[in-house]
């Protein structure tokens, strides 16, 4: 699947070179029908694009029952989360279908900001455009953060 990476709507505009730079620090990922990738609550650790498959966010409040808040499909995004730094997934993601997917470690994508902060900080803001639909403030956040590193006063836990 890495090497469809310049083919995701993500990355395209990225040069071989920049493409490459992408290719270490993402990570197959592929599951049935029916796996729970993420229970709301567990660590951020990744991010997730999808290739193909649908996923369901489900969201439970404390005094009830889980709430089906949206299905993703092919090239949605994921996990977003582990970008912002919160500590915890703050939904659950169910695969509806069998997903083949691309993942993305939390510390490594901010090292790829740090250390190709154009490169970093153009994918930085194609995935806060891609869940803004889902999240209003996801842009205005990820400019925070960016600004932040350039400043390096992260508050982030990586």
């Amino acid at each position: 699947m890495l090497d469809r990476l310049p083919y995701i709507p993500l990355f395209q505009d990225l040069s071989p070179g920049e493409s490459d730079l992408l290719k270490p620090i993402f990570e197959n990922f592929s599951c049935p029908a029916g796996t729970v990738i993420f229970e709301q609550g567990d660590p951020a650790t990744h991010l997730y694009v999808i290739m193909s498959g649908t996923v369901i966010i489900q969201y439970k409040p404390y005094d009830g029952n889980p709430i089906i808040l949206t299905r993703l499909r092919d090239g949605d995004v994921f996990g977003w989360s582990a970008v912002i730094g919160t500590s915890k997934y703050t939904s659950s993601i169910v695969s509806e279908s069998r997903i083949e997917a691309l993942r993305v470690r939390r510390e490594h994508l901010w090292e790829l900001v740090q250390n190709s902060p154009d490169v970093g900080k153009r994918v930085i803001d194609r995935l806060a455009r891609m869940v803004s639909p889902r999240w209003e403030n996801a842009h205005r956040q990820i400019q925070r953060l960016l600004e932040s590193k350039r400043f390096g006063q992260t508050g982030l836990r990586l």
